[in-house]
């Protein structure tokens, strides 16, 4: 009996002793994984993406995840505390002025039209036209006899938010418009549709979509820096209060050399 007891014994000191060392196992393993989340506009995640990607190669105990939605969404996850940083490719308004923003680059936002199309350049008047429905036919813009398909981002886009504070003004977006959810989808839209107009991140211009001058100027980060390109918006990283820890260190990162070259490589204009 007494046998009994003492083996009874030693297997529940050997359960204890392994759960114990298990759980110290499984928060040494908590302790060293540091965790973020970054949250927001579709034109800043590529952008963010190598960041975090760049970032974590030097420091392989962080994990940093990286989710689009719209900078709507990124400022207001922020707000609500479940992602650490926000993305945003429009600048703060209203209550949202509360929260903390770091500029980390700049962006032209790029009118964009398919290549067969042959009409180079706008004014901000004729585009704006567009846009409310008042211009309806490349024709009366000097382009070929065909009716405009007018491509918007939807609400919350950062993107729309800077295109409708440069161009629109008071004046709405037609409801006529096709509406996407992200550039992505602009550019294939435009792409895929010889009498279709849109307007996406400069950063993610690329050859499959032609960029109009705006009164006679190209979207080039040269004329942006010279202050001639009249579509340029802010790139933001957005925190609830002062960033501190990982996020602080990760935005520090972002606006270093490192971080800033990242960010011209991609397209977009240094803060530098």
């Amino acid at each position: 009996m007494k046998l009994g007891i003492s083996l009874k014994s030693i297997l529940v000191l050997i359960l204890i002793i392994g759960a114990s060392f298990a759980t110290g196992c499984v928060n040494e393993g908590a302790t060293a994984r540091k965790e973020i989340m970054v949250t927001g506009s579709t034109s800043l995640k590529p952008i963010a993406d190598e960041l975090a990607e760049v970032y974590m190669q030097k420091n392989p105990d962080v994990v940093i995840t990286v989710g689009g939605g719209g900078s709507t969404v990124g400022i207001t996850n922020v707000r609500e505390g479940t992602t650490n940083i926000g993305m945003s490719s429009r600048d703060l308004k209203g209550d949202e002025m509360t929260l903390n923003k770091i500029v980390i680059a700049w962006d032209g936002v790029a009118v964009v039209v398919n290549p067969t199309n042959n009409v180079d350049d706008l004014i901000l008047e004729q585009i704006k036209k567009i846009y409310t429905g008042e211009i309806v036919n490349w024709k009366e813009v000097g382009g070929v006899e065909a009716k405009i398909t007018v491509v918007t981002r939807e609400e919350g886009s950062g993107t729309r938010g800077a295109f409708e504070d440069i161009i629109m003004g008071e004046d709405k977006i037609t409801i006529d418009a096709i509406t996407q959810p992200s550039t992505g989808a602009v550019k294939a839209t435009v792409a895929g549709d010889k009498n279709a107009i849109g307007y996406i991140s400069l950063a993610a211009l690329t050859e499959d979509v032609k960029s109009l001058k705006i009164v006679g100027v190209e979207p080039t980060a040269d004329k942006i820096n010279a202050g001639e390109y009249p579509l340029v918006r802010p790139f933001l990283f957005v925190t609830k209060q002062e960033p501190s820890g990982l996020a602080k260190d990760f935005i520090d990162f972002s606006l270093g050399d490192e971080g800033q070259k990242i960010i011209e490589r991609n397209g977009c204009i240094s803060i530098r």
